[in-house]
């Protein structure tokens, strides 16, 4: 009886493993972690942001999890003078969606109590933790940002200077937050967390009241699903990007050419397709067809998209009870809005910046509307054997993931050697470029340098592994074999590892 458990920090990983040992499964499991990462890595995901995720039970039966938020009832009273939508700010938040996420998983077939979680976590905040390298990256990356905004500095500048890696962290503030949300977890929908962070966004300009808290709700879905070389490929429906995983999957083995170039050919492709059609489908017309099909037939229409190095976390977890679960939640951008309410101890991520103000697409800003959502969680299952995966990889996370996955060869042998293979990514202003740029770690593949030249894209080195080629967490069930597996990104600061778990009652022990 065992379950495996992959996360961006080892601290999360910790948190899941004493979830394990009180009796839980991997939806426990993955839930601790989740809750963990928003206070070791809130430059990545805070309660402030939102999540998307793939649960699956024992029966197989697969449903997503659409933790978007949506923006403010009266968001048109200042967005109709806007050429384009701030980048952060209060008019970038939208309604945080995480917290209602991980109540909508709990009650899918976890074992314990959330409470449980927002006590370790509590806790965690109270007494500090060292700054991990990938925090101190952030910090210094965003060190003007965080200056400019009070509630940023006073915990990551609180010595009169950014924090460094093994500088102790500690947020009183958040850990009284999570202490209400453990005795209430709608606390920050509706009671005094809810209203603190109505009168937070108030102050700095925003139109949120209390009734966009109170009225709002995650939306349970079925799976945009694909076969991809014989495979049943499972994403996140819009607005989550996931079914354009899919499509570059799909489209890259359908053309009968070298993998790893079609691959390429396919992400330049899916790039604009993302800006032609990604939304929310309950406020405008959004077609799976064609995100699957990457179609680009009204390219003439798409501008360019707002800078967004997104900052994400994937926690992925399977049991051998046939429990399996990848949460991918985020602040959106580093740091998210810029917006740490001191109240709450609360980041607050900048979604919202994800909209356009064009009426044409889909992706305009509208009251209530969701935006285009980064957060791509995927499944693979071949019949004897499920992949779970999840990452942190802004707009490229399609690419990343797909060019990881869709290789049969590749996703045989050990999933920690996948991982530490050589990345590139797509992208523009994503990524800092004018242009279209495809961005490749030492040891890419020439063919996928010489596609990018057939192409006419413009090409950058990194200079080592890179953050911007994605932190990856996948975990595998071979189910013939009978054995489980987890790995984590070396580029991230956490790990896989497989766990005993204890039996459940009724169970033989």
């Amino acid at each position: 009886m065992a379950i495996a458990l992959a996360a961006p920090h080892r601290a999360a990983v910790s948190a899941g493993e004493r979830a394990i040992a009180s009796g839980g499964n991997a939806l426990d499991a993955a839930l601790a972690a989740a809750v963990m990462l928003t206070v070791v890595y809130p430059h990545q995901c805070a309660i402030g942001g939102d999540l998307i995720a793939l649960v699956r039970n024992p029966n197989g039966e697969t449903k997503a999890v659409l933790a978007a938020g949506t923006a403010p009832a009266a968001i048109d009273e200042v967005s109709s003078g806007w050429e384009i939508v701030p980048r952060q700010g209060a008019h970038s938040v939208t309604v945080p969606g995480m917290v209602a996420g991980w109540q909508q998983i709990a009650g899918m077939g976890a074992r314990l109590e959330l409470s449980s979680a927002f006590a370790g976590a509590a806790d965690t905040a109270e007494e500090g933790f060292p700054v991990s390298a990938g925090l101190e990256r952030a910090i210094t990356s965003r060190a003007e940002a965080i200056a400019a905004d009070v509630g940023l500095r006073g915990v990551f500048m609180a010595a009169g200077r950014a924090l460094a890696e093994g500088d102790l962290v500690r947020q009183p503030q958040l850990a009284k937050t999570f202490r209400r949300l453990q005795h209430d977890p709608s606390d920050i929908y509706s009671g005094e967390t809810a209203l603190a962070l109505v009168r937070a966004l108030r102050k700095h300009g925003g139109t949120h009241q209390l009734s966009d808290f109170e009225n709002y709700r995650v939306e349970l879905a079925d799976p945009v699903t694909a076969t991809v070389d014989g495979r049943k490929w499972l994403a996140a429906p819009p607005p989550s990007v996931g079914a354009l995983t899919l499509g570059v999957a799909a489209y890259a083995h359908g053309g009968g050419e070298e993998l790893a170039p079609a691959l390429v050919a396919a992400s330049v492709r899916a790039v604009t397709t993302r800006r032609l059609h990604l939304g929310d489908p309950a406020r405008s017309a959004v077609s799976n067809d064609a995100l699957l099909h990457l179609d680009v037939t009204t390219s003439d229409r798409v501008h360019n998209e707002a800078p967004a190095h997104g900052d994400t976390a994937a926690v992925v977890a399977i049991d051998d009870e046939g429990w399996a679960v990848t949460i991918v939640q985020s602040v959106y951008q580093t740091f998210g809005a810029g917006l740490l309410d001191p109240e709450t101890g609360i980041v607050l991520h900048n979604r919202g910046s994800a909209f356009t103000v064009d009426p044409e697409l889909p992706s305009c800003i509208a009251p209530g509307a969701r935006p285009p959502h980064t957060l791509a969680p995927l499944m693979i299952d071949s019949g004897d054997e499920l992949i779970v995966a999840g990452c942190q990889g802004g707009r490229a996370q399609p690419w990343i993931l797909a060019q990881l996955l869709s290789d049969r060869t590749a996703t045989a042998g050990p999933l920690a050697d996948l991982l530490e293979r050589p990345r590139w990514v797509i992208g523009d202003v994503d990524l800092g470029f004018d242009t279209l740029t495809l961005a490749s770690e030492p040891g890419v593949p020439e063919t996928i340098i010489a596609e990018a030249r057939r192409l006419h894209i413009a090409q950058h080195d990194f200079s080592g592994p890179s953050d911007s080629a994605g932190h990856v967490q996948l975990a595998r069930h071979r189910r013939i074999r009978g054995d489980i597996e987890a790995a984590s990104d070396p580029r991230a600061d956490g790990h896989g590892a497989v766990f005993a778990r204890l039996p459940h009652r009724g169970e033989p022990s």
